[in-house]
């Protein structure tokens, strides 16, 4: 049996994280947010992005906001409920909105100003709990609502936070491939663990560790 999802011309949807039954999906009109706003910095109108929210089992569609000449939206989180990532460019700002199913809009959670990264690269939303993160090739930030900024090695990728600890990723090839989990403290970045293996985060976001 096929059901029809009507999208509006998005073809391509996610699993919402820390969500059960939540999916979500974009159509990426000026690539993604980093490339928007370089778009607009470089002085080029840039196609505001939507994000829709798709319920399973019934395939319920829901569009809580609607972008504005721009303004692009970020990859969502669930929070207890859908929480979107905004960057509108002309007013210079980063917003956090909380979506409320009650009456189908959003509610502001924060507003950033956007100089408070260097730029939009990598910034993401994280759990738990909700924070907003930057990480280039070497540092790692944490925006919000707790301040970092510290070296990490350029092999990581950040995946969790649990209380004081920051959960990251790191890959080797020496010469076989292989996963460790490298265990930071946070606002500092120092190392107090590591261990063999690779976190997968399970759709009621619970994290499992894959290893020998």
């Amino acid at each position: 049996m096929i059901q029809t999802i009507r999208t509006g011309g998005i073809s391509c949807l996610e699993h919402l994280p820390g969500s059960r039954g939540w999916y979500w999906g974009t159509d990426f009109t000026s690539g993604d947010l980093y490339e928007a706003e370089e778009l607009f910095c470089s002085g080029h109108r840039i196609c505001r992005n939507r994000v829709i929210l798709v319920h399973w089992p019934e395939g319920r569609v829901w569009e809580p906001v609607q972008a504005k000449d721009g303004q692009y939206f970020g990859r969502p989180v669930y929070d207890g409920a859908p929480v979107l990532l905004l960057a509108d460019f002309p007013a210079g700002e980063i917003r956090l909105l909380r979506c409320d199913e009650a009456d189908g809009g959003a509610v502001p959670i924060a507003t950033l100003p956007r100089a408070a990264v260097a730029d939009c690269y990598n910034l993401m939303l994280h759990l738990s709990p909700l924070t907003l993160t930057r990480q280039t090739a070497d540092r790692f930030q944490v925006v919000w609502p707790e301040q970092a900024d510290f070296a990490i090695h350029p092999a990581e990728t950040f995946c969790f936070r649990s209380g004081s600890r920051l959960y990251f990723s790191r890959w080797y090839e020496d010469p076989d491939y292989r996963e460790e989990v490298v265990v930071r403290r946070m606002p500092t970045g120092e190392i107090v663990d590591s261990f063999r293996g690779s976190l997968r985060e399970m759709p009621d976001g619970r994290q499992w560790l894959l290893t020998d």
